[in-house]
């Protein structure tokens, strides 16, 4: 995993504050270390409904690029009213929980 335990904690911190209980999944190229590069990609598991999940989103990777540097972060939330779609199932099984 490309993080360090600094941005691992940023990640998480931030998540808790905004969303409360919470499941924090790294995936994509972050987590081959053998890779160079790449966004941040995260999924944000929730049990909770989340109002507005886009605007929350946006509101998580503004805190986290202002927290972490001028990184390109991508964030999916998923809630109880998400939505089912491959990439959710794809972001666990090839994930590394962060933090849950």
């Amino acid at each position: 995993m490309r993080l360090s335990e600094d941005q691992r904690k940023t990640i998480h911190h931030t998540a808790r504050e905004l969303f409360g209980d919470c499941t924090v999944y790294l995936f994509g190229s972050r987590v081959d270390d053998a890779a160079r590069g790449g966004d941040i990609d995260l999924l944000v598991e929730t049990p909770r409904p989340v109002e507005n999940r886009a605007a929350m989103a946006a509101r998580y990777t503004a805190r986290l690029q202002r927290a972490l540097g001028d990184q390109h972060i991508d964030v999916l939330i998923v809630d109880p009213n998400t939505r089912h779609q491959p990439i959710h199932d794809r972001a666990r099984e090839q994930g590394v929980v962060l933090w849950h």
